[in-house]
């Protein structure tokens, strides 16, 4: 595109969102009929009126379909061929997570533990309320799917395994209580993310984390050479029986965040601040007489931190072993902060879950939703790098 055709589309927009009330449903919906016509456009080898010698079929009108979204029922026309064969995942794609918030919600009013408002929610994104019936439909042809993703088999290798959980609220026998939502991401050796299982426990004890590991193994989860993960005890445990083989590397914003436990309540940013750079260097040696020099500077007036940081940090340098280029994306496990905003964006609007199957089937069918961007999207990382790093680490040994 552009610079001209650039500023001509967000002129559009702007005029659009300025003029009409509902701008961001119209610049929604028209985005998303310019997907199907494109989708139509790739399945006959030809734009419409196009003649090619590649064209494989012709174009045979449109039929009406409403898709319903969190910005309310968008109308558009899905194009059709002479033969019939042309299909759109559009639909199927946008509303697996739609359907299994929807079908939340619903489940909350026809179990008697909703307020008018989820009635209302349910009513406004359906056009009507649900009967049990239909919440055990939506919800049978949604565990099916996502049953399969989170049994499918991992064939190949992933060479980086980042774990983290979060909490949800859940209705169990009339108790509202905390479980955990236990998430893995690999990086296989084409360089892309994978969410490889999305599970639910009680809490995060070892047991339930190496139960949880226990199952990735048993679907062929295989070469890991590092974990990136927080500290709790019972997960780090868990590692350390479960997949020995990996290198360990402690989240160190995690460990930022955990080094306030151990300063007073006054104090000044400039400490945490030079801690902070550590992680910026470009190797091992030169981050540890940056460590020397910052605890020399700061222990006489916090030694409980520097004690603390001189006993633990080395748990967060392991990322120095691998490649350069590797270290931003595997020092922490942020990469999973962008899926856990989405997951709390959504769950907010239920805020409880009446049991512990719905909240699993909605933060699933997110987990499903990021993973097919993350397919489809540009490699995260370049494994070449590490690749090489690897050879050249084999050449310097013997």
């Amino acid at each position: 595109m552009t610079k001209t055709e650039g500023r001509t589309a967000s002129a559009a927009v702007k005029d659009i969102l300025l003029s009409n009330p509902d701008g961001l449903r119209e610049v929604i919906r028209t985005v998303m009929q310019e997907v199907l016509e494109a989708e139509m456009d790739e399945a006959l080898g030809a734009a419409k009126g196009e003649r090619t010698p590649e064209r494989l079929g012709y174009r045979s009108g449109h039929y009406g379909r409403t898709l319903i979204t969190r910005v309310g029922k968008l109308e558009l026309r899905v194009p059709q061929d002479r033969s019939g064969h042309f299909s759109t995942e559009l639909f199927e794609r946008y509303q697996r997570s739609e359907r299994a918030l929807v079908a939340t919600l619903a489940e909350m009013y026809v179990q008697g533990v909703s307020t008018r408002k989820v009635k209302a929610i349910t009513e406004e994104l359906c056009g009507h309320a649900f009967s049990a019936s239909s919440i055990s439909a939506i919800n049978k042809r949604l565990d099916e799917s996502l049953k399969a993703f989170a049994e499918r088999s991992l064939e190949e290798p992933f060479a980086y395994l980042i774990l983290d959980a979060r909490y949800e609220k859940v209705r169990e026998a009339g108790v509202v209580m905390s479980q955990a939502v236990l998430i893995a991401v690999g990086i296989d050796w084409d360089g892309r993310r994978q969410i490889l299982s999305v599970e639910m426990a009680g809490r995060e004890s070892r047991s339930a984390w190496k139960d949880f590991l226990v199952r990735l193994k048993g679907r062929g989860l295989k070469g890991v050479e590092l974990v990136v993960s927080d500290d709790h005890a019972g997960l780090v445990a868990a590692i350390g029986e479960v997949i020995p083989e990996a290198a360990w590397q402690r989240c160190y914003v995690h460990f930022l965040r955990n080094a306030l436990d151990h300063l007073p309540r006054k104090h000044g940013d400039d400490c945490l601040q030079e801690l902070r750079w550590l992680y910026d260097r470009r190797d091992l040696d030169e981050a540890k007489a940056d460590l020397a020099a910052w605890l020399g500077k700061w222990s006489v007036r916090y030694p409980r931190l520097t004690s603390w940081v001189e006993e633990t940090i080395e748990q967060t340098l392991t990322f120095f072993r691998l490649p350069r280029q590797h270290h931003k994306h595997l020092k922490s496990t942020n990469m999973l902060e962008r899926l856990n905003e989405e997951i709390r964006r959504r769950t907010y609007v239920v805020r409880i879950f009446p049991n512990t199957e719905s909240c699993l089937r909605l933060v699933r069918a997110l987990a499903v939703e990021t993973h097919e961007n993350w397919m489809e999207a540009n490699r995260y990382i370049n494994m070449d790098d590490l690749r090489e790093h690897k050879k050249l680490a084999l050449r310097q040994a013997a």
